[in-house]
């Protein structure tokens, strides 16, 4: 499979089951995170398609020739104003790791982010992570702010990367 052979597309009827299973494929496996890690992203995930608004929100996925997502990301930019708009749910499936699925679903968020004007765009994730850090730094975001325990399985820690329009420098931290 290329990178060419996907659809990027935005919402379909089972897209939030697949984006779920996706982040419960690798971190279940990969990270040893159950159910309070699910529990976690589903309520999250749900509540984010319940509230979505074209104008402040951004879905896409790739998705392959069996209606299979691929990959996943969000911009949730309903706090975009105070704290700035989130990037979510940000993953690619493992067999399609090196593809350039990842800069290229990275590089159309920030590009909508551009486009509605967010000067200020945060994530939250955890170390260990490599190579999605290097990508989130190679797109401009810096760590600004690193916590011992963490939402999803309490013993990980939080690291928060923000993107600043501008000069580029840390402003404040996300409630």
């Amino acid at each position: 499979m290329k990178r060419d052979d996907l659809i990027f597309d935005g919402y379909r009827p089972g897209a939030l089951a697949q984006m779920l299973s996706l982040h419960m494929n690798y971190y279940g496996s990969q990270w040893n995170l159950g159910r309070q890690f699910e529990i976690y992203c589903a309520e999250g995930m749900a509540a984010f398609f319940a509230n979505f608004d074209a104008n402040l929100d951004y879905f896409l996925a790739a998705w392959n020739e069996n209606g299979k997502m691929i990959g996943s990301i969000v911009i949730d930019g309903h706090k975009a104003k105070k704290e700035g708009a989130q990037l979510r749910w940000f993953i690619v499936d493992a067999s399609s790791h090196g593809l350039g699925i990842g800069r290229y679903l990275l590089d159309q968020a920030m590009e909508f982010c551009r486009n509605r004007d967010f000067d200020n765009i945060f994530l939250m994730t955890f170390a260990g992570l490599h190579a999605s850090r290097r990508l989130y730094e190679s797109a401009g975001f810096q760590l600004v702010d690193e916590k011992k325990d963490d939402p999803w399985s309490g013993e990980r820690g939080e690291l928060v990367f923000r993107h600043n329009k501008g000069d580029g420098k840390p402003t404040q931290k996300p409630a």
